[in-house]
């Protein structure tokens, strides 16, 4: 849109006046002095140039934040991991939470992640890859993981008190000592997995894939839900209890 456009010439000060009172003849003084300021720029060649260079800055400007725009993702990837790295071995949040969460948005592996004691209640990271990852002694509570990858992952006394763990895989994951009360972990592969002391207190088993859990021995196994036919019975007979 054109903001300069061309006026007409201001009518001579006499006509102006004719019919003006005495009184209101320095208002219109005044406004007739504008008109003919913007009558001059109006017609102005050199302004006229400075809207087209107006419009093709922005034009320029456009184009560049759009080439850009992968620099500028692979900076605030960085800036999340630095957030993380940073952090490491540390307790608290440290904003990592929202620099995770941002990470597995845009589909980044979180391979490896070290969030050791760290405080990540109610974090939301479904369908994350955090294979090998190191989660062990981190506040979990809440938290969603479904859908995600704990292969080999080390989780010992992890709290993951009424998180979401469905459809996980947890193959060879270490998650002795952890709190995995009121837990879903429907669907979760716990092939291969540590249990050993965990606490699986209410925790909803519908479906998961258990026959070659590696250890179970004092996992707490009172009140589970859905548990498959013979899990209980070969947990029991593999060490695991059941106590309020």
């Amino acid at each position: 849109m054109r903001l300069r456009i061309r006026r007409k010439r201001p009518e001579p000060w006499r006509e102006r006046t004719q019919h003006v009172r005495p009184w209101a003849t320095p208002f219109w003084a005044i406004e007739w002095i504008f008109e003919w300021v913007a009558y001059f720029l109006s017609n102005w060649a050199f302004l006229e140039v400075l809207e087209y260079l107006g419009t093709f800055s922005v034009l320029v400007g456009v184009i560049l934040y759009f080439s850009e725009s992968g620099d500028r993702i692979k900076l605030k990837h960085y800036e999340a991991w630095q957030v993380i790295n940073t952090a490491q071995g540390k307790g608290g949040s440290g904003g990592r939470i929202e620099a995770l969460q941002e990470l597995n948005a845009d589909r980044i592996p979180l391979v490896g992640v070290n969030v050791s004691d760290a405080f990540l209640q109610g974090v939301r990271l479904p369908k994350a890859n955090l294979l090998r990852s190191d989660f062990s002694a981190a506040d979990l509570r809440e938290a969603d993981f479904t859908g995600a990858n704990f292969d080999d992952a080390y989780l010992v006394s992890a709290n993951f008190r009424n998180g979401k763990l469905d459809n996980c895989s947890l193959r060879g994951a270490n998650l002795e000592q952890s709190d995995l009360t009121g837990a879903d972990l429907t669907g979760a592969d716990l092939s291969g997995a540590k249990l050993s002391a965990a606490d699986l207190r209410n925790a909803n088993l519908d479906g998961i894939h258990w026959d070659q859990i590696a250890e179970i021995n004092k996992a707490n196994i009172q009140g589970v839900h859905n548990a498959p036919a013979g899990f209980v019975a070969w947990a029991l007979s593999h060490g695991a209890v059941q106590s309020e």
